[in-house]
């Protein structure tokens, strides 16, 4: 693989500010009420400048035959594991498997909470005990820019073996307990055959239900499936994404392309299927066949080639993706539906809310229904 050598322009001070605490969504939405489901969140539409507001489960009717779902199948891993290096415990973060066996990773110190906090990467030679008689070395940085992720060599007994049996989901500070794996499974995940995956879940499609897919096919909206093997974000320093692994099979490719010919919308489910269909997109956006590793970052200066929309979670004002939504919105719609976001007191991360990005329709067409603000 290769490891990326620029960094994305630097992000301007968003208008919009920082998120208040109570708008982080600290557990999912079925556990905050009795009958509620993955689809009982939020959703909040952008046509250009012009926001609407809805309910997840009306996701169907805002889209129309023809358009196509892009979705990542990649699975969630358990992949944060408490260790120890000498007395000292630390929690380690599995990030991303490399083509020579080395995996890169986060190591951090647990807060007392249940959760962890930053912690300065390396040095060279440190290892790590881990369950099951694993022993982890650092070796190397992953990347020039930033020393949070290392490669490391594990030994003593097989990685993914030791996460399915003592590992956790990846959990972040505004959460408000652990939950099992399942809770962290989109509708669309599937296993691998290695037993790879994502460190974390790929969470625009958390809203996803069985029913709802159903429905969306019997309007005529299509889905074509990638894999994107997520890495661990940096939730302090909001870096750039590393190279990930993905995979765009020839038939999703064949769907893209023929959505386009035929006047549909190519609506990526998250960052994640954004990335891989853009690193699989020619110039002229014909969409083909590849799998391997992406450095790709989809900037404004770069723009969207085959990618017509967007469905995503809600991301901190210093999040590098938010330069993707501007790459296809564009600024001023991206600072606008932020604003709305707040005003309307939507929740955000993984367990929040979602926003769906649609290209600005014509002057005759209806934007908002009755309950715009």
């Amino acid at each position: 693989m290769t490891v990326a050598t620029g960094v994305p322009p630097s992000e301007p001070v968003r208008a919009w500010g920082k998120v208040p605490e109570e708008l982080l969504a600290s557990v999912p939405v079925e556990q905050r009420g009795a009958g509620l489901g993955r689809d009982a969140v939020r959703l909040l539409v952008s046509r250009g400048t012009q926001v609407s507001h809805h309910a997840f489960a009306e996701l169907p009717r805002l889209l129309r035959a023809g358009d196509l779902l892009v979705v990542n199948t990649s699975p969630t891993l358990a992949a944060a594991v408490d260790g120890r290096i000498g007395h000292a415990r630390v929690v380690v973060h599995f990030s991303t498997l490399g083509d020579d066996g080395r995996w890169a990773v986060e190591l951090r110190d647990p807060d007392g909470r249940g959760t962890t906090r930053a912690r300065a990467g390396g040095p060279a030679g440190v290892e790590v005990r881990l369950p099951g008689g694993v022993l982890l070395a650092l070796e190397e940085p992953l990347s020039a820019h930033a020393d949070r992720l290392w490669w490391a060599c594990a030994s003593g007994a097989e990685v993914l073996g030791m996460l399915r049996e003592h590992g956790r989901p990846i959990r972040y500070s505004y959460t408000e307990r652990d939950q099992p794996l399942s809770v962290y499974q989109t509708v669309f995940a599937l296993p691998t055959a290695g037993g790879t995956g994502s460190a974390e879940m790929p969470s625009a499609a958390r809203p996803f239900t069985a029913r709802l897919v159903a429905e969306l096919v019997s309007r005529g909206v299509q889905f074509a499936p990638i894999t994107l093997h997520t890495g661990v974000a940096s939730t302090e320093a909001h870096e750039p994404p590393y190279p990930e692994r993905f995979s765009v099979p020839a038939a999703s490719a064949r769907l893209i392309n023929a959505a386009r010919a035929g006047g549909g919308r190519v609506v990526a489910v998250g960052t994640t299927a954004v990335r891989a269909v853009e690193s699989a997109a020619g110039p002229g956006g014909v969409v083909r066949a590849r799998a391997g590793w992406t450095d790709l970052v989809v900037t404004p200066e770069r723009g969207v080639r085959a990618v017509d929309g967007l469905l995503t979670g809600l991301h901190e004002p210093e999040a590098s993706h938010l330069l993707m939504l501007e790459a296809i919105a564009g600024r001023t719609a991206v600072d606008r539906g932020y604003d709305e976001a707040l005003r309307g007191r939507y929740l955000w991360h993984e367990f929040g809310d979602v926003h769906l990005v649609l290209p600005e329709e014509g002057p005759h067409t209806e934007h908002c229904c009755s309950n715009c603000w």
